[in-house]
């Protein structure tokens, strides 16, 4: 009846308990033969027989489910259209990627090349690099600077090289604005150690009109700074230029409005008030423009292509959206099998092969992808200019889709081993890294409040976090003892306890002991590689079927064949059935 190498020991028990009446039925048999009424047994038969072909069609669709392309082209004859779409879309969308990425470039280098240009113009005596140093110890120095950038301002026109222009408000051109914060009262005499001090904080803002009044003294003839009580000076006003480099790379130039900010900060009032410039950027449509020489059809050439990516990117999420879908359906027509014939759970690491991680990663690199294509053309139309936001969307759904190659690269055994330990090391490494990170905390808390005082690299959480890590890759080793301030005796003797041991227990015991968790893994997998034994549920399952791809078996399933078969076969005993009767 059936042959026992083909049958799992879970299929052998179902057969079993449906068939073990079989010998015992045959009293019923002469008994019924008698009236010429149908055989028991071959009641029974056929209900067995029927199972194992229900059983056989299941592990068919699950094994074909996890064929790679070439096999299901053997099994069905099905052209690979998802892994040729795959192939075409990693290629259009580098090629989007890099356009972008040559665009966002100039925007980048822009911004930056005009930050530097303001450096010069506005801070007396810059010199490239300075800006850690750049501070005044004089009063007479902070009036100077403020004469300085006032009197900047006030001829741009004649000394920048640059396009650049005021801001109008109307007809009228847009004030420089000085702002001065200090407290409201304070009486502070540091020779008898005894201060008065009213926290609230109080701004005076005044407004200079440089074209008319291109000198401090001029603009502002009662100016006075408070150096006991003041906190800050906050000089700020707004300067438009265009970007023309863009138009020679076939893009409509943008305009840009730089809000300048420099700040006197004086908030120690440690004798030294630090200056700083910066400058927000707001990138907006030119509003009437005419370029000559150049044709427009180029940039509606690489809005298609955007949309082209588009489409490319739904097409692509609805092909992997229904195989998750199909995968979904086949574990659960898989654990009703195994609940309701052998009385079995489904373990949840049998449930999650059905789950494709690979699809789901392409499923929200093209979600990602399709959103940065859609802000790249307004972009691109000058409706919106937030290149920042689109580069994110861009640039990880472009990661994504190169990460997913390594799924075609899984195809061959050899390039597979590595897919298969970074799966299966996962669960061990974050466990690991949970407990590992909460040591390189304690070190980072501890580190931050003993050393910070007395080394740069642990004035924040933020460095000292930087530092560490550095040191657990074995970077800036030497300067991080070295630049240890000797002050303190104690805390210097701490340091070298504190770094010795950090450095001892995170790269002789923590990072050996992550290595040979991956090792480990690697090493198992490779076993059960060079076994070819099954691993799991699942995989004993599968191995029953022997049919390979192009032996012509799995061609039946496709469409439901084997629902239709078992429909045909049902019909044909139903007719054998009144045939001996009649």
């Amino acid at each position: 009846m059936v042959d026992d190498d083909q049958v799992s020991d879970c299929e052998l028990l179902c057969v079993t308990e449906q068939c073990s009446d079989m010998e015992d039925s045959s009293d019923l048999y002469d008994v019924y033969g008698t009236d010429d009424s149908p055989p028991l047994w071959e009641d029974h038969q056929h209900q067995c027989l029927e199972d194992l072909e229900n059983v056989e069609c299941l592990r068919r669709k699950i094994k074909y489910y996890f064929m790679n392309p070439c096999e299901k082209y053997h099994a069905r004859g099905r052209k690979p259209w998802k892994l040729i779409l795959q192939l075409v879309k990693i290629a259009i969308i580098t090629v989007q990627l890099v356009s972008f990425g040559l665009s966002n470039q100039m925007v980048v280098t822009f911004k930056e090349e005009n930050l530097l240009t303001f450096k010069h113009l506005f801070l007396k005596d810059y010199v490239d690099g300075s800006m850690d140093t750049y501070a005044v110890y004089r009063q007479a120095d902070a009036y100077d600077h403020i004469d300085h950038i006032i009197r900047q301002y006030g001829h741009l026109h004649n000394i920048t090289v640059g396009n650049h222009e005021y801001e109008k408000n109307g007809s009228l051109y847009t004030p420089l604005s000085v702002c001065q914060e200090f407290y409201r009262n304070g009486t502070i005499f540091p020779g008898n150690d005894t201060f008065e001090i009213d926290t609230k904080v109080e701004t005076d803002c005044v407004n200079v009109y440089p074209m008319y009044h291109p000198s401090l003294l001029e603009a502002l003839p009662h100016f006075e700074l408070h150096f006991k009580r003041m906190l800050s000076v906050k000089i700020t006003f707004v300067l438009k230029a265009i970007n023309l480099q863009t138009v020679r790379h076939r893009e409509l130039p943008d305009c840009y409005d730089f809000t300048v900010m420099i700040t006197f900060n004086n908030e120690a009032h440690s004798g030294r008030i630090k200056i700083d410039l910066e400058n927000d950027v707001d990138i907006n449509e030119c509003r009437d423009w005419k370029v000559t020489g150049a044709s427009a059809r180029n940039i509606y050439l690489t809005v298609l292509f955007d949309c082209l990516i588009i489409v490319t990117c739904i097409t692509s999420f609805s092909l992997c959206t229904r195989s998750v879908i199909n995968g979904t359906q086949l574990q659960f027509e898989y654990t009703h099998y195994c609940k309701n014939n052998c009385g079995k759970e489904v373990p949840w690491s049998d449930k999650l092969e059905f789950v494709n991680g690979w699809y789901i990663l392409i499923i929200v690199s093209d979600t990602l992808t399709i959103i940065g294509s859609i802000l790249k053309i307004e972009i691109q139309t000058k409706v919106l200019t937030s290149y920042d936001v689109c580069s994110i969307f861009l640039g990880t759904g472009t990661m994504f889709v190169w990460i997913g190659v390594i799924r075609y690269m899984g195809y061959f055994r050899k390039y597979n081993i590595l897919i298969l330990t970074l799966r299966a090391a996962f669960p061990n490494v974050i466990r690991f890294i949970c407990c590992a990170g909460i040591i390189y905390l304690s070190y980072c808390f501890c580190g931050w409040i003993v050393l910070g005082p007395y080394h740069e690299k642990f004035r924040t959480l933020n460095t000292v976090s930087e530092c560490l890590f550095s040191l657990i890759n074995g970077d800036d080793m030497f300067p991080t003892f070295k630049n240890m301030k000797q002050k303190s005796s104690l805390v210097w003797i701490f340091s070298r306890v504190y770094l010795y041991t950090f450095v001892s227990l995170f790269i002789y015991m923590i990072l050996s002991l992550f290595i040979t968790i991956i090792t480990d893994t690697y090493d198992t997998i490779k076993q059960q590689q060079q076994s070819g034994n099954p691993t799991s549920e699942l995989q004993k399952f599968l191995s029953v079927c022997k049919d390979l791809p192009n032996s012509g078996a799995y061609r039946l399933d496709e469409n439901n064949g084997c629902f239709l078969d078992r429909c045909i076969n049902r019909f044909k005993k139903h007719q054998e059935r009144l045939t001996s009767e009649a």
